[in-house]
């Protein structure tokens, strides 16, 4: 059978998926900022990853009620386009472009910070430019080769985790690495119970936690590029929340049995403080590898997703005609070439930005992704709703408990907006996100966009 030269491959087989999806609830969030969430809530940290990480398992199933009916490239852009209108699904695709381009901005300058561990006299631009010159590479590749590297940067982070987790049970238990003296797990209540700032401290680190997950809703991206999407996907996506509980959850449970939660947050990497305890003299510098690992996948996954955003906005009209081309490899070649471009501004920041604008940079990208996942949400029940009782018995994968799992994930994720409101560093995020979602509205209806997108709305409603 002849491939259509305007058409994505289905590439991606199931290990590909499965990897590519535990990689991304697996990065630099959970390495990094573990310990400054550790700072804010303590032991009671586990609590907040647990009940994050159910709300991020609801919206992946209402994300997978609907692209396992209708599996296509954009993803829940699309889907917003279909059930909520042509304005809301413009602006879902772009705002999914920039969350993802400030992200990567973030990723190769971490690239650039763990390099300089190895190469400390080497300017850290130059290891930023070529995180991004070499990711924006392999996006060229067909998507079978990006699929494979994707899976073996998600094994490395996988392994050392589950090596850490093994480890420290028997630290726990046994006390191996710690002369035979099993350590138990009292230092979870021991330095000011399990929550030691309250309530509020838990509230506090929900943005960390939030920006950690970051990238789970990568699963739906590649809804156009898989082989049999309802088996892989609906696999993929039920197998999230027991990752989080494993990966989050068991690690940090492990880490703060080991160590007192008062002397992670002041000492680095908590992954590197256990393994130093378990006797491993080169934990740096593996650790360091991980995590640089962890950058650029992140940052790969990044450049991918936007690439098949801008491609599905092209095909829509929504974008230049040009980002809807494919090359030989039948990847969106133009589009990745203008994410990468504009990832350019993150090499130049490494001359002028100081060291809070990290934390900038993940709120802004929490507040994008706040607004995909209440798209992916509000999409969802739009779409039920349509549905007669026949059709909801036909549905293939369901959203569990609808609609009030529906209802609570949203809530969820206004509570954690409003709590962005209250931090100084994390203010900025709620006003550079309404400018660029107002810019883009100002850039729809100044185009025509919105008389385009009012006539497809009624063809849309006319077939339903």
């Amino acid at each position: 059978m002849q491939k259509n030269p305007n058409q994505l491959q289905r590439g991606l087989e199931e290990r590909h998926i499965t990897l590519m999806s535990l990689g991304a609830a697996i990065g630099v969030g959970l390495f990094l900022g573990s310990a400054t969430a550790i700072k804010l809530a303590g032991p009671g940290i586990i609590l907040g990853y647990a009940f994050a990480g159910m709300i991020m398992f609801f919206i992946m199933r209402a994300l997978g009620e609907m692209a396992i009916q209708k599996p296509v490239a954009g993803s829940f852009s699309q889907y917003a386009r279909d059930y909520l209108g042509a304005l809301p699904g413009f602006l879902t695709g772009w705002n999914y472009w920039f969350l993802w381009v400030v992200t990567c901005m973030a990723e190769i300058t971490a690239a650039g910070i763990y390099m300089e561990y190895w190469f400390p006299e080497v300017p850290r631009w130059i290891w930023a430019l070529s995180a991004l010159v070499i990711m924006a590479s392999v996006n060229f590749l067909n998507v079978k080769a990006y699929g494979e590297l994707e899976f073996w940067f998600a094994l490395i982070k996988i392994v050392t985790i589950i090596f850490m987790i093994v480890s420290g049970i028997g630290m726990i238990v046994f006390g191996i690495g710690n002369g035979g003296i099993a350590t138990g797990i009292s230092n979870l209540w021991e330095n000011g119970g399990i929550l030691p700032n309250g309530i509020t401290g838990v509230l506090m680190s929900l943005q960390m936690v939030m920006f950690a997950f970051l990238g789970i809703e990568m699963i739906g991206i590649t809804a156009g590029e898989v082989k049999n999407p309802e088996k892989t996907l609906s696999k993929a996506i039920d197998s999230v929340f027991w990752r989080i509980l494993i990966f989050y959850v068991g690690a940090l449970f492990v880490i703060m049995s080991i160590y007192p939660w008062t002397e992670i947050g002041a000492q680095g990497s908590p992954f590197v403080l256990t393994f130093d305890k378990l006797g491993i003299p080169a934990a740096a510098g593996i650790i360091n590898f991980v995590v640089l690992t962890a950058a650029l996948s992140s940052c790969n996954g990044g450049i991918f997703s936007t690439a098949r955003m801008l491609f599905n906005l092209a095909e829509n009209d929504e974008a230049p005609k040009g980002f809807g081309k494919l090359n030989k490899n039948g990847v969106p070649s133009t589009a990745v070439l203008v994410t990468a471009g504009a990832l350019l501004v993150g090499v130049v920041l490494n001359y002028l930005v100081p060291a809070k604008v990290f934390t900038w940079v993940t709120a802004i990208s929490t507040f994008g992704a706040i607004w995909t996942w209440s798209m992916i949400l509000l999409s969802q029940i739009k779409y039920r709703k349509g549905l007669n009782p026949n059709q909801v018995k036909g549905l293939k994968y369901k959203m569990p408990l609808f609609p009030f799992t529906s209802y609570v994930s949203l809530a969820f994720l206004l509570l954690v907006v409003g709590l962005m409101a209250f931090f100084p560093d994390t203010r900025i995020a709620l006003i550079v996100g309404p400018l660029w979602l107002g810019i883009l509205t100002a850039f729809y209806y100044g185009k025509g966009y919105h008389k385009r997108g009012k006539q497809e709305q009624e063809k849309v409603e006319q077939v339903g």
